[in-house]
């Protein structure tokens, strides 16, 4: 199976091909993506900056609201247990009382430097949703809550630090709520530049991007790589607009293999403070999305 396969398979689908799936050998898995190129992933890297800066798209990204932070703020103390860790982990919620009505169509998104953007706001219902999984309570440690209001919360955004509306939920036996935003994000632009063919093999789609240093000098990112490999490793092109990523895999193995696609953190150090400027995936040309807690994926990414 070649690696392109594996992707739409794996990456596009965001599902696991375990060991049970049978082994296969390395070399067919990832195709010719043991020959990482420089040359040829930096060339990718600058079609990509040199197709958003000036554009539409990046007109857009720094007008709308889009957030590059964790959309969830756990109770203070969490968590009193290793059993409300795992119910969390597991999205593992149950509601015990009422949830309130409809809320107000829109509210403002407010930015530290100056700024405001009225957005949409999600039912107390549909946030409840976004971080209990949406199907219900399953056997094991559950987290309840007893109730929800609409309050704020701040967060990081492609413009800098935000306050946003937040739905604040009781959850028992914890004296502060966990917060969940309560907008949605606005819809993304139109990128300036294709995504690599799927036949190209030297570079792979990122997992996410997981935290911004407070200095904005490093940034966290999560990428994707094998079983039978050193793991994966990102380059990085940065010009005064936009910041571009090129994820690759380490040495992938020729040997036997399990066919699995997994996905680690990997740290990378910036000349500069990412500032307002755009973090990219030189695989697809778009933005990075933010993807850390359960459910912290805005709709606007899929």
């Amino acid at each position: 199976m070649r690696s392109a396969q594996l992707r739409r398979l794996l990456v596009g689908l965001g599902l696991f091909v375990t060991a049970a799936a049978g082994v296969t050998a390395c070399g067919d898995k990832y195709g010719d993506a043991g020959t990482h190129d420089p040359a040829r992933a930096a060339e990718r890297a600058r079609q990509v900056s040199e197709a958003w800066e000036g554009s539409a798209a990046a007109r857009v990204w720094r007008e709308g609201y889009f957030p590059l932070g964790d959309p969830v703020r756990l109770p203070e103390g969490a968590f009193h247990s290793d059993a409300d860790k795992q119910a969390y982990q597991r999205q593992n919620f149950e509601i015990r009382g009422s949830l309130p009505g409809a809320p107000p169509k829109k509210r403002e998104v407010r930015w530290r430097d100056g700024g405001s953007l009225a957005v949409p706001v999600v039912s107390a219902r549909a946030a409840y949703e976004q971080i209990g999984g949406g199907s219900g309570p399953s056997p094991g440690p559950r987290l309840t809550v007893t109730g929800a209001r609409l309050g704020e919360m701040t967060i990081d955004t492609s413009r800098g630090s935000a306050t946003v509306p937040a739905w604040h939920f009781t959850i028992k036996g914890y004296d502060s709520p966990l917060k969940r935003v309560a907008v949605v994000a606005s819809k993304l632009p139109k990128p300036p530049v294709k995504p690599v063919p799927d036949l190209t093999e030297d570079l792979w789609e990122l997992a996410g991007l997981n935290t911004v240093s407070r200095d904005g000098r490093t940034v966290v990112l999560r990428a994707h790589h094998g079983s039978c490999d050193d793991g994966p490793g990102v380059d990085v092109l940065e010009s005064a607009d936009n910041v571009v990523f090129s994820a690759w895999i380490r040495n992938p193995s020729d040997g036997p293999c399990t066919k699995e696609l997994r996905a680690k953190k990997v740290t990378v150090k910036l000349d500069r403070p990412v500032g307002d400027r755009v973090l990219l995936d030189a695989f697809t040309g778009r933005p990075v999305p933010y993807e850390g807690s359960p459910g912290s994926r805005s709709s606007s990414w899929s």
